[in-house]
């Protein structure tokens, strides 16, 4: 019955959410015609065919038809402005290809806009409601914890600030048979762990939440299956392991098996995604700007000294992969030799060599490091996929071989052209390790907004000539 029920509430989810779509459209299309005539609606109604599948399977990857109770309103916010970014490239990509001369500009981009409010409009409504419900006492899920520890009582707090939940606590289980209280906050102790399968048929439980030390959980096993077979919900509290950084994720392994997952950056595959149509979008622009100033720029090079136009070295990758990281040669062909002899002036401590007047520096070479058009070649790394348009520096092996544990994190993206060091101020920066913190500042509060942000104050870095050595 109740099966039944949250089908047919999510066919009519579905349902609201096409005609939702439909409505943005619509309006999109009147707010366009009235700058000028694009002609009849009807002509634009195969774009809604492309919209809604898309659409559709979007939603439904972010869990917008599953139950969102214990969702909060900035995650569903945040994972409707991901639908939209994700499906409006998608979708103009298709459209583009299917009708090259057909695609309205305008048009699609006020009908994201649109969609994005009214979809937000309608899943915040549609969330206050059944949250109001869920605090009048309806729409709720009874649940049974088993455990009795400090991971049981901290689990049961949560869900008492969350009447909005709709979670109703039957009661608890202790796993010892001895010491047992009669009650822990507030809720009975029903019986021990061996009495579960009796007390699931006892009582109405929809849920077992099992908030058991590592020790215990190898017991659990039997009555997985015959909760299984019940046909009742099982959750399992994973907060064994106190990671300082890592995130934890739970997900299926090729559909078969549970795992779970620490991971040490805020990114995911979808963040993963926009910041490489970032990248691929940023670095062929850049590598246009490249080809429109190479003659300049070469011939400035060749009648300034002898040498090749571009310098590739060897730097290190996400995870310690070695690619080459090209350059316009900014300095004489002997430079590398010449470095160890200029150690000792080196001006930042750690694993990093800079000097303010290096002699190794040509003349045309000190004007290309100052408007960094030195490195503007990188952008074909960027193209290729061995750096980001924004990133942390790319350090060379022999700097990774003096690196701390802790150094190492900073390698775990792909270096960037840019990043937060070469906005703030690098000049003034003399600690390696101060360098790092703001490389993992960067890893630890990714987001693509991060990224455009960093890209325009790059940009006003380039253009007024600061932080450039």
């Amino acid at each position: 019955m109740l099966k039944e029920q949250a089908k047919q509430f999510t066919l009519l989810n579905k349902l609201v959410d096409v005609l939702l779509i439909f409505i943005a459209f619509a309006v999109a299309y009147e707010i366009r015609s009235r700058i000028g005539s694009i002609g009849d609606f009807y002509h634009y109604l195969w774009v809604l065919l492309v919209i809604i599948p898309v659409w559709h399977l979007l939603l439904s990857k972010y869990g917008m038809y599953a139950s969102t109770r214990t969702h909060s309103i900035p995650k569903l916010i945040s994972d409707l402005l991901k639908v939209h970014v994700i499906g409006g490239i998608i979708t103009a990509s298709l459209i583009y290809f299917i009708e090259p001369g057909g695609f309205r500009r305008i048009l699609f981009g006020i009908f994201i806009l649109l969609s994005f409010l009214l979809l937000t409009l309608g899943k915040l409504t549609l969330k206050l409601i059944l949250s109001h419900i869920r605090r009048r006492g309806y729409n709720f899920r009874n649940i049974l914890i088993v455990g009795t520890n400090e991971r049981s009582k901290r689990f049961i707090h949560l869900v008492e600030q969350h009447s909005d939940w709709g979670l109703k606590v039957v009661g608890f289980l202790g796993v010892k048979t001895n010491s047992l209280p009669d009650t822990l906050s507030g809720y009975k102790v029903l019986g021990t762990m061996p009495q579960l399968v009796d007390i699931c048929k006892s009582n109405p439980v929809d849920e077992v939440v099992f908030c058991l030390s590592r020790q215990w959980e190898e017991n659990i096993d039997d009555y997985l299956h015959d909760l299984e077979e019940m046909g009742i919900t099982v959750r399992m509290v994973l907060d064994h392991y106190e990671m300082q950084i890592s995130r934890r994720e739970m997900s299926m392994f090729h559909d078969e098996i549970p795992i779970l997952t620490f991971y040490s950056k805020n990114f995911d595959a979808t963040q993963l995604f926009l910041k490489r149509c970032l990248d691929f979008f940023g670095s062929t622009i850049g590598l246009l700007i490249t080809g429109a100033l190479y003659p300049f720029i070469a011939l400035a090079i060749r009648l300034d000294s002898p040498g090749p136009i571009f310098f590739g070295q060897e730097r290190v990758g996400e995870h310690g992969r070695i690619f080459k990281c090209w350059k316009f040669r900014s300095m004489y062909v002997d430079a590398e030799d010449r470095k160890k002899e200029l150690e000792h002036l080196n001006e930042m401590s750690g694993a990093i060599f800079k000097i303010a007047h290096d002699p190794r520096i040509t003349r045309i070479g000190k004007f290309l490091r100052k408007t960094s058009l030195d490195e503007l070649p990188q952008f074909w790394n960027v193209f290729c996929g061995e750096m980001s348009l924004v990133g942390t520096r790319p350090p060379t092996p022999d700097e990774v071989a003096k690196y701390e544990n802790w150094h190492r994190r900073r390698i775990s993206i792909r270096p960037g052209i840019t990043g937060l060091w070469q906005v703030s101020g690098r000049n003034r920066i003399n600690e390696f390790d101060e360098i790092v913190k703001l490389d993992l500042k960067y890893i630890d509060q990714w987001s693509i907004w991060l990224d455009l942000k960093i890209i325009f104050k790059t940009v006003g870095v380039v253009f007024f000539g600061t932080g450039a050595q």
